[in-house]
């Protein structure tokens, strides 16, 4: 039932749409967001994976789950991220993916709703680190389309995956375009 509301608000009423998804037999993935240009990311995403029927996640800092709004954060697939203990964050998540049965962890690259000139690399080195693939997942507001990729399975050649990966978000527009990270002029 709440799927069907989903659908019907996301793709009748918002007029959007989801091509591809995420195959049910992988159980803990990177999932690659881009553009991230607009808070409006957040709630397409809560719409695509109530759609999908699919638990997933997110890690934020450990201080927004407290009080009064904690228990939301848990509820739609969000996890603490705790830095004590000396680790840092790529170690700290790749513990999280160990400690989990299922983990699908959403993270945009581009670390902010600004214009960037380089995408932050440490979703790539979780995934290295928690043997895990990438999936790229586009928020194309341009046709009003989240496009989920095929995954990827990073090799520790950096440049080498990006350009592999990258193709998949040409063309997108984020909603705000001229925040959006410049596909086609990096040189990865």
């Amino acid at each position: 039932m709440k799927q069907s509301i989903y659908r019907f608000i996301f793709c009748r009423l918002m007029g959007w749409k989801i091509i591809g998804t995420i195959n049910p037999e992988i159980k803990k993935c990177i999932l690659m967001v881009m553009p991230h240009t607009s808070w409006h990311d957040f709630y397409l995403g809560l719409f695509t994976r109530g759609i999908i029927g699919l638990e997933m996640n997110f890690v934020a800092k450990k201080e927004l789950f407290r009080f009064p709004f904690g228990w939301y954060f848990r509820w739609i697939g969000g996890t603490p991220l705790d830095r004590s203990g000396g680790l840092n964050k790529v170690d700290a998540i790749a513990e999280i993916f160990k400690q989990k049965e299922v983990f699908r962890m959403g993270i945009s690259p581009e670390g902010t709703r600004k214009k960037v000139t380089e995408l932050k690399t440490g979703f790539y080195y979780i995934a290295i680190k928690a043997e895990v693939p990438i999936i790229p997942v586009a928020f194309d507001f341009g046709k009003k389309e989240v496009n989920f990729g095929e995954p990827f399975y990073p090799t520790t050649d950096f440049q080498k995956d990006m350009k592999a990966i990258m193709p998949h978000f040409a063309g997108v527009k984020g909603k705000i375009p001229e925040h959006g990270f410049d596909f086609n002029s990096n040189s990865f």
